[in-house]
């Protein structure tokens, strides 16, 4: 068996996220069904990292094993499998890696964005999260640094997630302006379920002065997610990049 990575990107919000579940339709479900429609053989995907319904991506990876028997050109397969796929999938790559490399296991970091938007704008609305108030920029990157200074996240994690640690390492945290969007930016080793749209909704409020920063410390150190405001829509999300 041959292991080969297929790097993907999607539009999130018609799907029930990445990885397959039972009862909904996934991003996972349909780059299988393609490759099954192109190749007539079942494919089993091992996804790099998993995203919640209506959540986006720019990168993100799938691999699998397969033998074939014969040389491919996969750049004509690539070609003829985004034919297949909805509008809102395309494969960018299909490479050959080692037997050993694994898409989730082997990532050194993965880095998301989550874009907000003050005035109603049309072509913004199903990728990024309306938010007509005023927020202080110094204090939400004031807040950011204070994530980078810590390692566990158990306060910004989703109750029942089956983790075997909430420890992450953040070295990216950063709050910018890009064209008509407020954009919170992260880096990590890894994420909870629920981890970055916890951490922008809880920022936003210091950056609307309703939590102060030393709240926000405590809130983190409080190892208790029902501190945390989760609301913030999935269509804000994006994953923009996995690296290896």
């Amino acid at each position: 068996m041959s292991r080969y990575f297929i790097e993907v990107s999607y539009k999130g919000t018609l799907y029930a996220g990445f990885q397959s579940q039972q009862n909904a339709n996934a991003i996972q479900d349909e780059v299988e069904k393609a490759l099954q429609v192109y190749f007539r053989n079942v494919f089993q995907l091992t996804g790099s990292s998993r995203t919640d319904a209506g959540v986006h991506a720019s990168q993100n990876f799938f691999h699998f094993d397969f033998d074939f028997p014969e040389i491919v050109d996969w750049e004509k397969v690539v070609y003829h499998l985004n034919a297949i796929l909805p509008a809102d999938i395309v494969i960018r790559q299909i490479f050959a890696v080692a037997d050993n490399r694994h898409s989730r296991f082997d990532a050194l970091y993965r880095t998301y964005e989550y874009s907000i938007y003050a005035s109603k704008d049309p072509f913004l609305a199903d990728r990024a999260f309306f938010y007509p108030y005023q927020v202080d920029i110094d204090l939400l990157n004031q807040a950011a640094s204070l994530i980078k200074e810590n390692i566990d996240f158990e306060s910004f994690s989703k109750r029942n997630s089956q983790v075997f640690t909430y420890l992450c390492t953040i070295h990216t945290s950063e709050w910018i302006t890009r064209d008509k969007t407020l954009v919170y930016r992260v880096s990590g080793n890894r994420f909870l379920r629920g981890m970055v749209r916890g951490l922008v909704g809880t920022m936003l409020k210091v950056g609307r002065k309703k939590t102060s920063l030393e709240e926000f410390k405590n809130i983190i150190a409080s190892h208790n997610p029902a501190l945390v405001d989760f609301s913030v829509p999935p269509q804000g999300l994006t994953l923009v990049k996995v690296a290896y």
